[in-house]
């Protein structure tokens, strides 16, 4: 099974750069409509442009009225999440939660990518 995540997003070169910065590798696919990171194996998060899902979506709200509010959470648990988080902030990501110690187990960093998604980058205690 592979298993595949799309954030919709404003402007698909501005959120190709800044996931390729934040997650420290270029993309497996970047084609107009659609860019992919192979974060495992068979494991994709991809990037569609707002405009691109709005064609099938024709009896539903446009997602491009919804930019900015936080809409999905994408949580990554990585080898040193100080090292992933900190490349988000250099990016531009926006901080919510420092790296910090959470009840479920995980030391996990909170921020907002561009398009205003939540960017968790965990690890184990």
């Amino acid at each position: 099974m592979n298993i595949n995540f799309i954030l919709y997003v404003r402007d698909q070169a501005k959120s190709r750069e800044f996931y390729a910065i934040a997650l420290g590798m270029a993309p497996r696919l970047d084609v107009p409509g659609m860019t992919e990171f192979e974060l495992a194996p068979g494991s994709v998060l991809g990037l569609m442009p707002e405009k691109g899902i709005k064609r099938l979506l024709p009896d539903m709200p446009d997602p491009e009225k919804g930019s900015g509010i936080p809409r999905a959470e994408v949580y990554l648990t990585v080898p040193d999440p100080a090292i992933y988080h900190a490349r988000a902030l250099a990016a531009g990501a926006r901080e919510l939660s420092p790296l910090a110690p959470r009840g479920w187990g995980d030391k996990a960093a909170y921020s907002l990518d561009p398009d205003g998604h939540v960017l968790a980058f965990a690890a184990r205690i």
